[in-house]
């Protein structure tokens, strides 16, 4: 590793490695998230349904699908990058993304073509899914072995923050595109344009990053016949390897992807649903709050850089354990105002008996379950109450107020009458101010468990297998702890009734990555991996 060790680029190098690499996962992010960002008017024309619970259920079900399948590109691409090396292998990820989004955007109708409509849909997050599992070690192993150690957690930060900045580029595009259409033209065909404008962004990724060289470990490597025969076995094999495989799973990846998603898509979700807030006075709230929070990302980067990359990590995870709920409470009581108070003065009970409600049901069985549907859909929180009787029965009070209940339709018009305002709204510039700073608090603690994950796992792989090595686990818990979330969320929020139920997800998973942090996560010692693999290994 002797040649790695004496690189060292130039400013101009530097500049290039992170604008490329930061480039290139921005796009690839942006194509990935404008799904999520257009999931409810996905739904309508992918996953028609007149459950409107199981419809938005069903965009969030192919949104983790994508997630799904990250793991198993990981596998794939981390093989090829440890192989054939990091540039390369990255070029191919960015190409698949760029061709899967602009088919969503060309994907008829499920009005015009039918079952086929989801399937290919379906197929596309697959292909999308694959791609991003081998785009995220690329880009991190590539700027942390172009990066002086002393620099190494502010260099990577740029690639943690791009992943930030992919959502905020779909939220941008999403708004400029509806700023500029009616809202006829936008609901009919317009909402495709963001996913077909991944073309241009595919081109211009692609010019960026093939005016980059091989990493200069990966070329020391080959020189010295160090290349990983079987990068997927050896990451399993390698001594030490499987702990920090664990750690890096369950202490890491876990932990920081379930609270970025938490601050960005359910806070989108929390106000656009429950809140009633105005989409996209919602969605210019939380895109400047993330463009903001991209600053605390660098920030944790930097500052890993002089306290160590563990330090950052676990100070998050302990302020998110504190802060996850009262920020959200914080949001929840200025996001609408008047829709708090009148589920405070007159809150809802349902009496009945077989009352529960299913989600994922076209049509809820029992008159209960469609008063529960109903209410879920209008994003009212209510308290159930079992009943004794042996028949289909429900029994609906508003306040003090009993309501006829047989007809689920008629609960609207009677929360109405009980204060209840389901028009969106724009909240006051108070309430918008509140509800940004509760954003920046989560940015906050989002930058600080992130920021210095790519100098991280960089660090405490091997080199030869460090690229399959660090995806692996990453895209696991990204995967299947974070790619889940909103599907989870949502319906421990459809089955509880309560808005706010769908975070202690969040906090579970940020305990558990808390403890294997706090106790199994050991700093990267620096030099570590300056020696042939076999010489490593046989140290460890």
């Amino acid at each position: 590793m002797s040649e790695a060790a004496a690189y060292q680029p130039t400013a101009k190098d530097i500049r290039m490695v992170i604008a490329a690499s930061s480039a290139g996962t921005i796009f690839e992010w942006y194509d990935f998230f404008i799904y999520g960002t257009l999931a409810a008017i996905i739904g309508k024309a992918f996953f028609p349904s007149d459950n409107a619970t199981l419809e938005i259920l069903l965009v969030w079900a192919g949104f983790a699908v994508g997630f799904g399948f990250r793991p198993l590109g990981a596998v794939l691409f981390g093989f090829l990058g440890d192989r054939l090396g990091r540039k390369y292998t990255f070029l191919v990820t960015v190409t698949l993304m760029g061709i899967a989004t602009a088919g969503v955007g060309m994907i008829p109708s499920a009005a015009t073509i039918g079952i086929a409509a989801p399937i290919i849909v379906l197929l596309l997050r697959i292909l999308q899914g694959l791609a991003l599992g081998g785009e995220y070690g690329g880009a991190a192993v590539y700027v942390a072995e172009h990066s002086p150690p002393e620099k190494r957690g502010f260099y990577t930060s740029f690639i943690q923050a791009s992943v930030v900045g992919g959502f905020v580029l779909s939220l941008i595009v999403v708004l400029g595109c509806k700023a500029m259409m009616s809202d006829a033209v936008w609901e009919s065909w317009g909402w495709r344009v963001p996913f077909l404008l991944s073309l241009i962004l595919l081109a211009i990724s692609l010019w960026m990053r093939l005016k980059l060289s091989e990493s200069p470990v990966f070329q020391a490597m080959k020189a010295e016949g160090e290349i990983a025969q079987n990068p997927l076995k050896e990451s399993f094999t390698y001594p030490g390897n499987p702990k920090r495989i664990f750690v890096a799973l369950f202490g890491i990846a876990a932990g920081l992807t379930v609270i970025w998603y938490t601050a960005m898509f359910s806070g989108l979700s929390f106000l656009k649903g429950p809140m009633k807030v105005e989409d996209t006075a919602a969605e210019i709230i939380v895109g400047i709050a993330a463009a903001l929070g991209m600053g605390f990302f660098i920030w944790a980067g930097r500052i890993s850089d002089r306290v160590g990359r563990k330090k950052p990590i676990v100070w998050g995870y302990a302020a998110t354990l504190v802060l996850l709920f009262p920020l959200f409470w914080l949001m929840g009581s200025v996001g609408n105002p008047a829709l708090t108070v009148a589920a405070e003065k007159a809150p809802v009970v349902v009496t009945g008996s077989k009352c529960s409600f299913d989600p994922f049901a076209q049509e809820q069985e029992t008159a209960c379950g469609k008063t529960l549907g109903e209410l879920t859909k209008l994003g009212v929180p209510y308290q159930v109450v079992s009943s004794e009787a042996g028949f289909d029965s429900v029994k609906v009070t508003i306040g003090d107020r009993e309501v006829a209940s047989e007809d689920p339709a008629l609960l609207k018009p009677a929360l109405e009458a009980m204060g209840y305002n389901f028009d969106k709204q724009i909240p006051a510039p108070f309430g918008m101010a509140v509800i940004l700073v509760a954003l920046l608090g989560l940015s906050a603690l989002s930058g600080f468990t992130y920021g210095p994950v790519a100098a991280l796992l960089s660090e405490v792989f091997p080199p030869h297998v460090r690229y399959s090595s660090l995806s692996i686990p990453y895209h696991l818990g990204t995967g299947y702890f974070g790619g889940f979330l909103p599907l989870i969320a949502s319906f421990i929020v459809a089955k509880t009734g309560n808005a706010y139920a769908g975070l202690w997800y969040t906090w579970v998973v940020v305990l558990v990555a808390f403890l294997v942090s706090a106790f199994l996560l050991k700093e990267p010692v620096e030099g570590e991996w300056d020696k042939p693999a076999s010489a490593a290994g046989d140290a460890a």
